[in-house]
């Protein structure tokens, strides 16, 4: 340890399903072999540090809960001490990779010359941190939403000036993302959207949010920078609509823009259900479209309505969220990260381990029954049975054929349908089978 926060607390074994140990892991053992590859190469877990170690605890009705060595989060030395627990923490959990925004890790400066400068610091000390131990950079971003600056958006800001200190500002996060070895660049335009459409210009601000991108594509060739690019959809909260509303609509702002074959999507599951999805449709839509990238773990409290960011605990969720992944070929530079953090009430370092441990638990669990799932073949029988009308060579002629000749062959009556059951209930059985 560098630290006292964490004192007393080792790092975390699995330990098997008996275990008594509130924090060992239970289930995920991430040398176990499932479908032929190591449990930790399937998963690729990350710690998000911006809700580990930037957040402080508030909700909208009230302010800071937690009391951490790091605080406050104003002053450099602070932010040395915040990385230094941050790598204690990675120690302790052992999981493969982390992921950070430029304001988690350092405190703004009076000008973007120091803020870029406390940013360099910050990132020599990861670097150096990173050098004598196994974890590793799975994204970079920029938090282009917290300061007032961006309060009407960053790449679709009114303000050219404001644009102009976006591009700087992801071009600063790039360089170290690169730098760090990290294997994807995230953009989430939190504010990129409107609060009203009286005072905006839709066509202008996406334009603008187009060419921003491109922008991002453009500088990763020339860098070198060998990761994926990564867009995360969210509808909403803080904007009343945000432009990267969901994985269609999303996929079809890279289409106008022509950045299909360059940027995937890190999908959210709390985001998911804020667009009226689940988890499961919007990774099953990425993968028809070929953009399925990474993923952030989560969920949400179903009865409040907003983003509350907790860890998950719904093995069948997670089964199903899996399930396609794995159908899709699994991650390639993407991961599991936990976009989560604690309850405001949960205030102790102990708590932030279990909630890690908890969730890299849920997912493992997840995990071995998607796997067990796609071993069997059930739902891959039942699908191929469903759809098998389509296989004869009389089927297949109706797309290529045209209205008039299709009409006369119903018209005579040699094309007479008869509905069949979808048997959602059996195979919402068979999938509790698993989990």
């Amino acid at each position: 340890m560098t630290h006292p926060f964490f004192e007393g607390i080792a790092p975390v074994r699995y330990e098997g399903p008996d275990s008594d140990s509130p924090l060992a892991y239970r289930h995920y053992n991430p040398d176990e072999i499932v479908m032929g590859k190591r449990m930790e190469d399937h998963l690729r877990f990350a710690v998000a540090y911006w809700h580990s170690f930037a957040w402080e605890g508030g909700d909208p009705f009230g302010g800071q809960t937690f009391e951490r060595p790091w605080y406050p989060q104003d002053q450099m030395k602070m932010a040395q001490v915040k990385a230094d627990c941050a790598f204690d923490m990675f120690d302790i959990l052992g999981q493969p990779y982390f992921c950070w925004h430029d304001a988690d890790i350092r405190p703004e400066g009076a000008d973007f010359a120091e803020s870029h400068a406390r940013f360099e610091s910050i990132i020599d000390i990861f670097e150096q941190k990173m050098a004598t131990r196994p974890v590793k950079l799975l994204w970079g971003t920029a938090n282009m939403f917290g300061h007032r600056r961006w309060m009407a958006g960053a790449s679709t800001n009114p303000d050219p000036d404001v644009f102009a200190y976006a591009a700087a500002t992801v071009k600063m996060c790039m360089d170290a993302t690169h730098r760090l070895g990290g294997e994807n660049y995230v953009l989430w335009g939190g504010r990129e959207g409107y609060e009203t459409l009286l005072n905006t210009d839709l066509t202008a601000e996406l334009d603008h949010m187009g060419r921003f991108l491109n922008m991002v594509v453009e500088y990763k060739h020339k860098i070198g920078f060998k990761g994926t690019i990564l867009v995360e959809p969210k509808p909403q909260e803080p904007s009343k609509h945000q432009y990267d509303y969901d994985v269609a609509t999303c996929y079809g702002f890279l289409q106008k823009y022509g950045l299909e074959q360059e940027v995937k999507l890190n999908i959210e599951q709390g985001h998911a259900i804020l667009a009226g999805h689940s988890f499961e449709h919007e990774l099953a839509l990425a993968a028809s479209l070929g953009v399925l990238g990474s993923i952030d773990m989560n969920r949400n409290d179903y009865q409040s309505g907003w983003d509350t960011d907790q860890f998950p605990n719904n093995v069948p969720e997670v089964a199903l969220a899996y399930y396609h992944i794995l159908k899709a070929g699994g991650f390639t530079t993407g991961g599991t990260n936990f976009d989560a953090k604690l309850r405001r009430q949960s205030l102790d370092a102990h708590d932030l381990i279990a909630g890690h441990v908890g969730a890299m638990d849920i997912c493992a669990r997840g995990l071995k029954a998607a796997a067990a799932m796609i071993e069997d073949g059930g739902l891959e029988d039942a699908l191929a049975e469903r759809y098998a009308g389509w296989s004869t060579p009389e089927a297949q002629a109706l797309l290529d054929s045209d209205f008039d000749s299709i009409f006369a062959r119903v018209h005579a009556g040699k094309i007479v349908p008869q509905p069949r059951s979808g048997r959602q209930e059996q195979l919402e059985n068979y999938v509790n089978w698993f989990v």
